[in-house]
């Protein structure tokens, strides 16, 4: 297969980019290229922030500031909002722009080893109640409020112990 014709499959396995791309093509993608992600660094009115348990293969396990990798044509916004909707289970109130923008290049990893990070301050009242959906604590995506900065939070999130 020439390049055309390997260009000519991946346009028909991704019909529509803006709806997410299939594992294999992310993989892909994030090994040409890098990618732009928006991390939500929630608090409440009482100053904790809002940290969701990680366990997979690229970053381990640990706390983690909800995120996620912006998709073709969407706004900075609308990932914010599509994040907080999926990993929250509640719409949040954020501020216009970026509170910190990191670039992180792992040389050490080829897949998922260059991102472009944008940290938006956002609020949830503490009245909501968390959306874990049956996790419980140790299980990815469990959601718990923290008065400090947990020492088992993830280490590509180092970045943010200053915020937390």
């Amino acid at each position: 297969m020439n390049l055309l014709d390997a260009i000519g499959a991946l346009t028909a396995a991704v019909p529509d980019p803006a709806a997410g791309l299939p594992d294999a093509v992310f993989l892909y993608v994030s090994r040409t290229t890098p990618l732009v992600n928006v991390d939500l660094l929630i608090k409440d009115e009482r100053g904790r922030t809002l940290l969701s348990w990680r366990n997979d293969a690229y970053s381990g396990s640990g706390w983690h500031v909800p995120g996620g990798i912006v998709r073709f044509k969407e706004t900075l916004e609308a990932r914010i909002e599509k994040v907080a909707e999926t990993e929250i289970g509640h719409p949040v109130r954020y501020e216009a722009g970026p509170i910190a923008l990191h670039q992180l290049i792992d040389p050490g990893r080829d897949i998922r080893g260059h991102f472009i990070s944008l940290l938006y301050r956002c609020f949830l009242s503490s009245d909501q109640p968390l959306e874990n959906g049956g996790r419980a604590a140790g299980d990815s995506g469990y959601l718990q409020w923290h008065e400090r900065c947990p020492d088992d939070l993830i280490a590509v999130h180092g970045i943010y112990r200053e915020h937390l």
